[in-house]
C-alpha cells in the first residue's frame, strides 16, 4: 500500500538511459530502490560509413520502454502512472546531433562508436593541449569542417542524444557537467566550458566565416542537482503519447552514461573508480591531482558535480562475447541440446575461471570497431593461436571473457605509471552479470581489487533516477558526494574479488600475446575491406 500510494500521489522518480543495445526505464521510490521498470531492445546501424541510429528509432524506443514501465506498474500495483516527482534522462555519451534554426537535424547522429576524425582529433589535441578523442562532439563538428560538409554553416544547435531528449522534453537547451565535458573541455573550478579553449576554436576557424560561435551553438553547463526545466506538456506527449502523464515535474540536468555509472557505484568523491561493462567498456578514476601530461589515451571529464575524472574508453567489450555466445546456440539448438542462452552465458564465464591463466596460447582480438587506446581506426574480430596453443573450451572461454578487458588493461597501465590512487573500484554492467567470474577477470587485468555492489545490476537508469531524486529531495547544501552516502548507500552490501598473482600474471602474459597479434589485427583492417 505504501508503494501504491506514493505512486498515486506522483511521489516516485524516474530515470530512463538509452544505451547502445537497450533504452531502460526505472521507476524509484523514496527509499531510492526500484519499484518498476521497462525496456526496448535496439541497435545502431551502420550507413554510409557512420554508426548512427535514427531519430524515429530513438522514439519509437523511448515510448516502448516507458509504455513497459507503466504495463509493469500497473501488473505490480494495479494503478495507473499518471504523475512522477522527477525526471531523469541519460543516454550514451558523446556523438554529433546537429540542427538548424527551424529545428531541422542537418546531418546523420553520429555515435560514440565512430571513429572518423583522427584528424580532428589530433588537431585539436595540439591546439588545446588537452587530449581530444575521436567520438567527442567537438571533434566530429571540426571534422565536418575540414571536410567542408555544408550542413555546418546552417547549425544553430549541436548536443548529445540525452541534450536532445532533454531539450524535447522541457524546451531547455542544457547538458549536465558530466555529459558536457564529452562535448567540449570542461573548466572545472567555474563548472564551464573552458573558456580560454573556446576562445582558441573560434579564432583556429575564424576564416571559414561562419555565423555562428562555439559556445552559442553549444548546450548550456548545469551542475547534478540545479534547475534544469520541467516537463512540458508537449513533453509529456512525446513520453507518453497516450497522455495519462502529467505535464509539470522538474527534470535534472542531462547526463551520459559515464555519469551514471559513476552515481550508480557511488565513485563520485576523488579516489574512487568505477567500470562499466558493456557493449563498450570504460573506467573512471576521480583524481586528487592533474595527470603529469596529456595522454592520447586517457580522457580527460568530470563527475556529474564537475569534479575531474581520468577516463579510459575502450569501444570494444562484450559484443565478441555476445557473438561467440550466439554461434553456441546455435551449436546446442542444432545438437538437440535446447541450452537457453543463460545457460550458455553463465558455461563461457565460468568455464574461464578454469582455464590456463595465459589462455593457454589463445588470443583473441575481439575489435568490431575501431579502438583508438591501440591506435586502430577500424577492427576486424579474430582469434589467433600457436600451432602448439590448448585450444580447450576452457581456454578459449577465457581468452574472450578476459580478451574483453585487454584494451582497458593497456589504458589503465598508463594511469598506474602515473601512480594514481585508487581507494575503491566498482564494477557495473552486464559483464558482471555471472558471479565472481567477471570480477576476478578485471582484477587481474588492472592488479587491483574489484568490487561489485549488491544494486549493481541496476546500472544507468537508477544512476539517473538517484541523480533526478538528488534535485527533488536534497537539502540546502547537500553535496551529491553526502546524499549518495547518507541517503542511498548507506546500507549497500558489496562483494570483493582481490587480484590473485597467478591470474596477474597470466593476464600479463596474455597481454604480451594480444600486442603482438595486433599486427596481424592491422594487416586484417588492410586487406579485408
Amino acid at each position: 500500500m505504501d508503494i501504491i500510494n506514493l505512486i498515486r500521489e506522483g511521489r516516485a522518480v524516474l530515470g530512463m538511459e538509452l544505451g547502445s543495445t537497450r533504452i531502460k526505464a526505472v521507476l524509484i521510490g523514496e527509499d531510492h530502490a526500484p519499484i518498476a521498470s521497462g525496456d526496448h531492445t535496439w541497435e545502431n546501424k551502420l550507413e554510409n560509413g557512420i554508426w548512427t541510429y535514427h531519430l524515429s528509432d530513438v522514439w519509437a524506443g523511448v515510448q516502448d520502454a516507458y509504455a513497459n514501465l507503466k504495463k509493469d506498474v500497473e501488473s505490480k500495483y494495479g494503478v495507473k502512472l499518471t504523475k512522477v516527482a522527477g525526471i531523469g534522462v541519460s543516454a550514451m555519451m558523446h556523438g554529433y546531433l546537429a540542427f538548424d534554426k527551424d529545428n531541422n537535424q542537418l546531418a546523420q547522429f553520429r555515435t560514440w562508436r565512430n571513429t572518423m576524425t583522427a584528424q580532428a582529433a589530433e588537431e585539436l589535441t595540439a591546439l588545446f593541449s588537452f587530449n581530444i578523442p575521436q567520438r567527442w562532439s567537438i571533434a566530429h563538428l571540426y571534422q565536418a569542417m575540414l571536410n567542408k560538409e555544408e550542413h555546418v554553416a546552417d547549425i544553430a544547435h549541436l548536443t548529445t542524444l540525452a541534450g536532445y531528449l532533454h531539450w524535447q522534453f522541457t524546451g531547455k537547451k542544457v547538458l549536465g557537467v558530466g555529459e558536457a565535458s564529452g562535448m567540449f573541455p570542461i573548466d572545472s573550478e567555474n563548472v564551464d566550458y573552458d573558456a580560454a579553449m573556446l576562445a582558441a576554436f573560434d579564432k583556429k576557424v575564424e576564416e571559414l566565416g561562419y555565423a555562428w560561435n562555439l559556445r552559442g551553438i553549444l548546450p548550456a553547463v548545469a551542475n547534478a542537482g540545479e534547475e534544469a526545466g520541467c516537463l512540458t506538456a508537449e513533453g509529456a506527449k512525446l513520453l507518453d503519447p497516450t497522455g495519462e502523464l502529467e505535464a509539470g515535474c522538474p527534470l535534472c540536468p542531462p547526463e551520459g552514461d559515464a555519469g551514471t555509472g559513476m552515481v550508480a557505484t557511488n565513485a563520485v568523491a576523488v579516489r574512487t573508480g568505477n567500470v562499466s561493462a558493456g557493449t563498450s567498456v570504460f573506467a573512471m578514476i576521480v583524481l586528487e591531482k592533474p595527470l603529469s601530461k596529456v595522454y592520447p589515451e586517457i580522457d580527460m571529464v568530470t563527475t556529474p558535480t564537475g569534479k575531474p575524472v581520468a577516463m579510459v574508453h575502450c569501444n570494444n567489450c562484450t559484443s565478441d562475447i555476445n557473438a561467440w555466445a550466439g554461434m553456441l546456440k546455435g551449436f546446442s539448438d542444432a545438437a538437440g541440446l535446447n541450452a537457453s542462452m543463460n545457460d550458455i552465458y553463465t558455461a563461457i564465464f565460468t568455464s574461464a575461471l578454469e582455464g590456463d591463466k595465459d589462455c593457454g596460447g589463445v588470443v583473441n582480438v575481439a575489435l568490431f570497431s575501431g579502438e583508438p587506446v591501440v591506435g586502430l581506426d577500424e577492427g576486424r574480430p579474430m582469434i589467433v593461436r600457436m600451432p602448439d596453443a590448448k585450444m580447450t573450451f576452457a581456454n578459449f572461454a577465457r581468452s574472450i571473457v578476459g580478451g574483453a578487458m585487454t584494451s582497458l588493461k593497456l589504458g589503465m597501465d598508463i594511469l598506474a605509471n602515473e601512480n594514481v590512487k585508487i581507494d575503491s573500484l566498482l564494477g557495473h554492467g552486464g559483464y558482471f552479470k555471472t558471479p565472481v567470474a567477471g570480477q576476478k577477470m578485471l582484477a587481474a587485468a588492472l592488479n587491483t581489487p574489484v568490487s561489485v555492489m549488491d544494486t549493481a545490476g541496476e546500472g544507468g537508469p537508477w544512476g539517473m533516477a538517484l541523480l533526478a531524486a538528488y534535485r527533488v529531495n536534497k537539502a540546502e547544501g547537500q553535496k551529491l558526494e553526502e546524499y549518495l552516502n547518507e541517503k542511498v548507500f548507506a546500507a549497500a552490501k558489496a562483494s570483493e574479488q582481490k587480484p590473485d598473482a597467478a591470474d596477474v600474471d597470466g593476464f600479463n602474459a596474455y597481454t604480451k600475446r594480444f600486442v603482438e597479434a595486433l599486427e596481424a589485427e592491422k594487416a586484417a583492417v588492410s586487406a579485408m575491406k
